[in-house]
C-alpha cells in the first residue's frame, strides 16, 4: 500500500510540475493579456492543486495533510479572483482582446 501512495505521489509531482512549466511556456509565448491571464490562473492553479496534494500523500500527520489540502483551496480562489479583477480592469482601461484571439461572431456572447 506504501508503495502505491509513494507511486500516486510522485505522478501528481511530476504532473504538477509539469504543467507548471507549461503555464510559463504560455505565459511567454501567448499574445495578449487576456489569454495569459487564463494560461496563469487556469494551469497555475491545477499545477499547484496536483503539488499539493502530491506532498498531501507523502505527509506524515494527519495534521500536516489537512494544512497541505488547505493551501490549494486558499490559492484556488485567490487565483480565481485576481485574474477576474485583472482582466475586468484592463478591459476598464482600454484594452481590447486581440482580433483572432476574440469569439467568433456567431459564438454565444461573440460580437454581433
Amino acid at each position: 500500500m506504501e508503495a502505491a501512495l509513494d507511486v500516486l505521489s510522485w505522478v501528481l509531482l511530476l504532473v504538477g510540475g509539469s504543467v507548471a512549466v507549461i503555464s510559463g511556456v504560455g505565459l511567454l509565448r501567448l499574445p495578449d493579456l487576456y489569454t495569459r491571464l487564463h494560461a496563469a490562473s487556469m494551469l497555475d492553479s491545477l499545477g499547484a492543486l496536483c503539488v499539493f496534494l502530491g506532498l498531501a500523500l507523502q505527509a506524515e500527520s494527519v495534521a500536516v495533510g489537512i494544512k497541505l489540502l488547505l493551501a490549494p483551496a486558499f490559492l484556488l480562489l485567490t487565483t480565481a479572483t485576481a485574474a477576474h479583477v485583472l482582466s475586468k480592469s484592463a478591459r476598464r482601461a482600454g484594452l481590447e482582446p486581440l482580433e483572432d484571439t476574440a469569439a467568433a461572431p456567431d459564438a454565444p456572447g461573440g460580437k454581433d
